[in-house]
């Protein structure tokens, strides 16, 4: 007989069909006593008991009823309660700042060319750039994620820069590190109640990833060297990359932002409910 008493955190939450045409809910969990992972099952009779917002990444939970496999890794889930609910993201204030904090680093830009094209865009697109998530799992998956994400990558860069000897176009490195991920405000939607996020379809119909469209973005624009940078920046193809950095003879320029924008994914894996200790 299962424990009842077990916290789980929430760690992923996702709605699909079965062959049957129902909803049928993914819920992994992670037990908290051990870090093991719990994949459950919910089928949509029990969701339709729900609040959604029960499953956002960082809650923790407690298994009222269901059915385990022999292994206890995996099960079919009846009922649920809510033990601590985990913060949803920035809130508005917290968005202000840093979007402020971010869109103040287009001063630095001295191509004037750039720098209006910055301007310009993150201004038409400032109400997504402002809630979107930077994953919906791996990293910065919470409101506002996708500029902490960014933020991130700018600062990292801007210090290695400061302390290397190599001669980078930090005007470039800049918008590159600010674009990177601009598509993610198209790939992805969240709800800004739950803190749920999936995945765009209208988006995946017409580009392949959010690397593809930055480079487009950057390439029409009149910006190749920024778009190479985009296209690099996953590193691997088999990561989504558009350029893999195992080529030969690349400049110097992709393998750093890539290793800028890597470098803030893996601290970014931190849960949302650490936001506070970094003074956001």
């Amino acid at each position: 007989m299962f424990k009842t008493d077990v916290d789980y955190e929430v760690v992923v939450f996702s709605i699909g069909d079965t062959k049957a045409g129902t909803k049928m809910g993914k819920l992994q969990l992670k037990d908290l006593s051990d870090n093991s992972t719990l994949n459950c099952i919910l089928w949509e009779e029990t969701l339709n008991r729900f609040d959604e917002k029960i499953f956002r990444t960082g809650n923790i939970v407690r298994i009222v009823s269901a059915t385990f496999n022999e292994k206890f890794n995996n099960c079919l889930v009846s009922a649920l309660s809510l033990i601590k609910e985990a913060k949803l993201g920035l809130d508005e204030r917290e968005r202000e700042k840093v979007y402020a904090e971010l869109t103040s680093y287009f001063n630095k830009i001295q191509d004037a060319k750039l720098n209006e094209f910055l301007t310009k865009y993150f201004m038409e697109h400032k109400d997504k750039i402002k809630i979107m998530p930077a994953a919906k799992l791996m990293h910065h998956n919470y409101v506002g994620g996708l500029m902490v994400h960014t933020l991130e990558c700018v600062k990292y860069a801007e210090h290695n820069m400061d302390i290397s000897d190599y001669k980078f176009n930090r005007d470039n490195i800049l918008a590159a590190c600010i674009l990177h991920d601009i598509g993610k405000i198209f790939e992805y939607t969240i709800n800004t109640e739950t803190g749920l996020i999936d995945y765009d379809e209208n988006f995946r119909k017409v580009w392949l990833t959010h690397s593809q469209y930055g480079f487009t973005l950057c390439m029409s624009n009149g910006f190749p060297e920024i778009a190479k940078m985009i296209a690099a920046h996953h590193g691997r193809s088999d990561w989504g990359a558009i350029i893999d950095l195992d080529q030969k003879d690349l400049e110097p320029e992709l393998y750093f932002i890539h290793l800028i924008d890597n470098l803030s994914a893996k601290f970014g894996k931190i849960n949302v409910k650490l936001l506070e200790t970094k003074g956001i």
